[in-house]
């Protein structure tokens, strides 16, 4: 220190209020410690993903229609068809219908093939069901591509139950018992 004032020069240290010793240091725990609101974003996060799961592989298949509804019955045809049961898909369909099939007609992979209600029309002897069908197509350069249409389905009434006449070609089923060499 100078001697003319009592303050420290800008070299020497300055002295301590307290009894000297080493600096005081924070505590191990306290310098690794996360920060609380950290840990609670992550643990909301944690709990948001886990319930995205549960939902995700717990959604199943959609609840049936009443099968003595016109979109009950499209939507029993349609999983026939989609599920490769010709036989029981046959079971919804018209004679009209069964014999108005056609061989060359061309067939949607079933697999890749999801139906979609859009509304239904009901009038007393006939109906008018429209869906919305989304094809998906596997592979390509930048993942897999899907497209849409929507068409709809003729039903009739037959007594007391509803019978389809008319579906969209994609759906269309082809029981063909003889087989031509």
């Amino acid at each position: 220190m100078s001697p003319a004032s009592q303050e420290p020069e800008p070299n020497e240290p300055k002295p301590a209020s307290g009894p000297p010793g080493p600096p005081a240091a924070e505590p191990a725990a306290a310098q690794h410690r996360p920060d609380r609101t950290l840990l609670a974003i992550l643990a909301a996060i944690t709990v948001l993903v886990i319930v995205a799961l549960i939902v995700v592989f717990t959604r199943g298949e959609p609840a049936p229609l009443d099968a003595a509804t016109p979109a009950g019955v499209v939507q029993r045809y349609s999983a026939a068809v989609i599920a490769g049961d010709e036989t029981a898909a046959a079971a919804y369909l018209t004679d009209a219908a069964k014999t108005r099939c056609s061989t060359d007609m061309p067939r949607t992979g079933a697999d890749s093939l999801r139906v979609t209600l859009v509304s239904t029309t009901e009038r007393p002897e006939s109906a008018d069901v429209r869906v919305l069908m989304t094809v998906s197509e596997g592979g390509g350069p930048f993942g897999s591509a899907e497209y849409q249409m929507e068409d709809s389905f003729d039903l009739v009434k037959a007594g007391d139950k509803w019978l389809i006449d008319r579906a969209p070609w994609q759906l269309t089923v082809c029981q063909n018992t003889a087989v031509k060499r």
